[in-house]
């Protein structure tokens, strides 16, 4: 088993970003206009008066939300890597644990959130601390499934860094099961993928879950 005491361990709280440059807000291709006009047809379908006082903004607040929610299909990926892959001789596990995420559900179009675990082994590059967070933003903030965005966070990063291997596990919260059909307001969803050491070598799998074992969204 790898060394416990020399794996290197990340905890975004503790993240700073003096020393990186911002990454510019993606450009917005949704057609607002259009996202307002159904957004008022869904009001007065659903029995409502989209000219009450208290919904003649909601279209506008709507449409713009989307455009937040929805951005993670328009960032540029180079600059948000923007350089911050570097040349480290250092061969032990990089973990960054309780990356808070919020994403969207493609089936029913609700919120589900939770904490993202995120590991890999470098084979000569490392990367910069605040580009994992960021990357698991930019698969979050689209329509999702959580088995999905599992699996694309694990292999932006293999291909992008090719490390020695790549873990990602994420818990989630899924409204769809706690406000509607099913309605258990205490189920989660927990979700893995694993590349390169960390599928081949149980040892190893097994210090990455160690690390990450304390983590949950109580």
């Amino acid at each position: 088993m790898l060394n416990l005491n020399n794996s290197f361990h990340y905890d975004p709280e503790i993240l700073v970003e003096e020393h990186v440059p911002a990454v510019e807000k993606p450009e917005i291709r949704i057609d607002k206009a259009s996202v307002e006009e159904s957004v008022r047809e869904i009001l007065v379908d659903i029995g409502e008066d989209p000219e009450r006082e208290g919904l003649l903004k909601t279209p506008d607040r709507v449409a713009r939300m989307y455009e937040e929610l929805t951005s993670g299909y328009h960032i540029d990926t180079e600059k948000l890597i923007n350089g911050a892959i570097f040349t480290a001789d250092y061969d032990e596990m990089v973990v960054v644990k309780d990356i808070d995420f919020y994403s969207m559900c493609e089936h029913h179009m609700l919120p589900f959130y939770g904490k993202a675990h995120v590991a890999y082994i470098p084979n000569g590059k490392v990367i910069g601390l605040s580009k994992i967070p960021r990357i698991v933003e930019m698969f979050a903030r689209r329509l999702q499934i959580q088995e999905q965005m599992t699996s694309q966070i694990a292999d932006f990063i293999q291909e992008t860094l090719n490390p020695q291997g790549v873990a990602v596990v994420i818990e989630g919260a899924h409204m769809c099961a706690m406000m509607r059909g099913v309605k258990k307001q205490n189920t989660k969803m927990t979700t893995s993928k694993m590349t390169g050491c960390f599928k081949e070598n149980p040892k190893t799998r097994s210090e990455f879950l160690q690390l990450i074992n304390n983590s949950s969204l109580d």
